[in-house]
């Protein structure tokens, strides 16, 4: 009898040892305590962007649902893939996630060598908005829009200056591309931030600026927006022409999402997705999107998988007709 049963431990010993048994199941997909203490939330976006501010927004409220605080710390650097590679090397158990979308998620993983891979090291788990990228002047500007900028810089070779958060952001690949397809040349000032480069477009430093924008510079005056890089227009802005509207086909996924690890379990993907859903329709949050003047638009996370993973080979594919990789 105790042989039997000796024998019997040291069959599960081994199926156990040798991952052959169904019951090898991580202790955090069925864990009903998560989450028991503080989430960190990263975000490589500068603090006091507007992007910066909307994920506040959806923490505070999420925070109310899942029962603990949800600490938002910024790593900017290297077009988004500092942060982007903290939250794609995190331990999966849920306590670590944050922002990992535009630029950092198509351009750089292409062109040079990063830590992670947008596909195969990141869980999405949900999108609630879309991201303002966007093409502005100052608001006494001499170009009235974005074919005054072209016919200028065909005119003026090199001599049209513009900013944007860095090499590699939307900002900076869009206005490149349409250089490439217009046949002009730009003179390209990168800087850390949106925040940056409103500061360098309102101080004369530069004439034209891309990325993020404030949107009360916008409506006092003080700046003009002449295109979205986006794909589809802005409610809040639908006079605006988009790239498309222009004739430019370029990919412009500017989404708004919450993802972790690859390797995050789908029981603490639910609890993130349910929280952050529901912070969705807090009225503070509602209004916190409309004053930033961001579209709210709900993805889950398989469909979002399946979105950057379809925007990920078309940068490959861009970049490629581009000369930008072999």
């Amino acid at each position: 009898m105790r042989c039997a049963r000796f024998s019997v431990i040291c069959l599960v010993l081994c199926l156990l040892a040798f991952g052959l048994l169904p019951l090898t199941v991580n202790a955090q997909q069925s864990d009903p305590k998560y989450p028991s203490h503080p989430i960190t939330f990263i975000n490589p976006v500068p603090a006091g962007a507007s992007s910066d501010l909307s994920f506040r927004l959806i923490c505070k409220e999420a925070e109310k649902f899942l029962g603990q605080p949800i600490v938002v710390i910024n790593k900017p650097g290297g077009s988004f893939t500092v942060g982007i590679a903290a939250i794609a090397s995190a331990k999966p158990d849920g306590y670590t996630i944050g922002y990992a979308g535009h630029p950092g998620m198509f351009v750089p993983p292409l062109t040079e060598k990063v830590p992670f891979h947008p596909v195969n090291d990141l869980r999405e788990i949900m999108q609630y908005g879309i991201l303002n990228i966007s093409v502005t002047i100052k608001g006494d500007s001499p170009f009235k829009n974005f074919k005054d900028i072209i016919e200028f810089a065909r005119q003026n070779p090199k001599k049209l200056t513009y900013g944007s958060a860095g090499v590699g952001s939307f900002g900076h690949l869009a206005l490149e591309q349409i250089a490439r397809r217009e046949k002009v040349q730009f003179t390209h000032i990168p800087f850390k931030g949106s925040p940056e480069t409103q500061a360098a477009l309102l101080g004369n430093h530069i004439m034209v600026g891309t990325g993020d924008f404030n949107y009360s510079l916008l409506e006092s005056g003080q700046i003009k927006l002449i295109l979205l890089v986006a794909e589809q227009r802005s409610p809040y802005y639908p006079n605006i022409p988009i790239l498309k509207d222009l004739g430019y086909d370029i990919p412009a996924p500017t989404f708004l999402n919450i993802a972790g690890p690859k390797a995050l379990p789908d029981e603490i993907v639910k609890k993130l997705d349910d929280a952050f859903s529901k912070a969705m329709k807090e009225p503070a949050f509602i209004k916190g999107m409309q004053d930033f003047r961001f579209t709210v638009l709900y993805r889950n996370g398989k469909d979002l998988d399946s979105y950057v993973a379809a925007n990920f080979d078309a940068f490959a594919k861009l970049l490629k007709e581009q000369g930008l990789i072999k």
